[in-house]
């Protein structure tokens, strides 16, 4: 029985823990076929995916769920400022929950960003068998002086420029989805975050994308991933390509990732008939 009516119909709402959060489905429901979970940056929601979604539901053949965290799009807002081991939290505290709720039965998490750091997370530190694989495109595994720059400067243009309004399109409240990113960032203590040990803990192929122009973080976070990772790693590495591969360069970023869970899907079956 569905948990969830699985629909990609704006304002869908479902609840976890208290809190309403929106969300949007496409493709086939979690009963016919595994889903792609998509979690989005720390300045993201379900609207700024665009059509990824509807693109690797017709290219996979999975379903794929994506939902706005409490504090960003149309969901409920969070209290700030946000703790600086949010991700962590968000991963561990909420994340399982979500799934639960959406009734997912087996899944790929694919994030971006934050995202991709929440995922990495959850499959480094909560054993879930749901979980088939990762998508990590621009993960965080630590902080970057560089990194750290050009989100004092998204603050600056938040506060001068049009970022705010820019925002505004996507979150409900907009001085909270950012604040809530950009004060955790920023705050001086924040500098020596780590979360490198998670890579470690993985069991499951992973699929790491990045972008060489990416202001946000440099490919020492994918070397992070090579130097400890001991499960099946891919990596997509992408010239003239920024922060968000995925809308940037779309045509090869999605069809990395829609191979990637085609085969991760085709093995799973052999192993199946196998067994």
């Amino acid at each position: 029985m569905m948990a969830i009516n699985w629909t990609n119909a704006k304002g869908a709402q479902i609840t976890v823990q208290g809190q309403s959060l929106e969300y949007g489905c496409w493709g086939p429901a979690p009963h016919k076929a595994p889903t792609l979970v998509l979690l989005h940056e720390g300045l993201g929601s379900v609207a700024q995916w665009k059509d990824v979604p509807a693109q690797l539901a017709e290219r996979t053949g999975f379903g794929v769920f994506a939902y706005s965290r409490a504090g960003y799009g149309g969901s409920d807002p969070v209290s700030l400022p946000r703790p600086l081991d949010f991700q962590t939290r968000e991963a561990e505290d909420v994340l399982g929950a979500v799934l639960d709720a959406a009734g997912i039965e087996h899944c790929v998490l694919m994030g971006h960003s934050d995202g991709a750091t929440i995922a990495a997370i959850y499959a480094g530190s909560v054993s879930d068998m749901r979980v088939r694989g990762l998508v990590l495109i621009a993960p965080h595994f630590f902080t970057e002086p560089a990194g750290l720059d050009a989100i004092r400067a998204a603050g600056e243009a938040f506060e001068d420029g049009d970022l705010k309004q820019r925002l505004g399109k996507y979150h409900t409240n907009v001085e909270v989805a950012f604040k809530g990113w950009h004060d955790v960032w920023t705050d001086p203590a924040f500098a020596k975050w780590n979360v490198g040990d998670a890579i470690d803990h993985w069991r499951i192929p992973v699929l790491a994308i990045q972008g060489r122009d990416d202001p946000y973080g440099t490919l020492a976070q994918i070397q992070e991933i090579e130097d400890r990772i001991y499960s099946p790693l891919d990596t997509l590495i992408l010239d003239d390509c920024g922060h968000a591969p995925h809308l940037e360069k779309p045509q090869e970023t999605l069809a990395e990732i829609a191979e990637f869970c085609v085969r991760l899907r085709r093995l799973e079956e052999d192993e199946v008939k196998i067994g």
